[in-house]
C-alpha cells in the first residue's frame, strides 16, 4: 500500500534515511535479487530528485515563506 499523500514524503524520507544507514553501515550482504533491483531504482529516482533540485526548492520555499 502506498503513502497517504499527507505523510508520504515525511514517510519516505524516514525510509530513504534507514537506506542510507544500511549502506553506510555496510549492511548490505546477502542481499536479494529483489532488494538489488530496489536498490538501483532507489538510485535512479535519486538522480531524478536531484535534476529536480530547483523545481522542490521552490516548493519547498513557497510553504516556507
Amino acid at each position: 500500500m502506498g503513502n497517504m499523500s499527507y505523510c508520504r514524503f515525511h514517510n519516505t524520507a524516514m525510509d530513504l534515511q534507514d537506506c542510507v544507514d544500511a549502506i553506510e553501515n555496510g549492511d548490505t550482504e546477502d542481499m536479494s535479487r529483489h532488494e538489488i533491483d530496489g536498490l538501483k531504482k532507489i538510485l535512479e529516482d535519486a538522480k531524478s530528485i536531484v535534476s529536480m533540485s530547483e523545481e522542490i526548492d521552490g516548493i519547498i520555499n513557497e510553504f516556507e515563506n
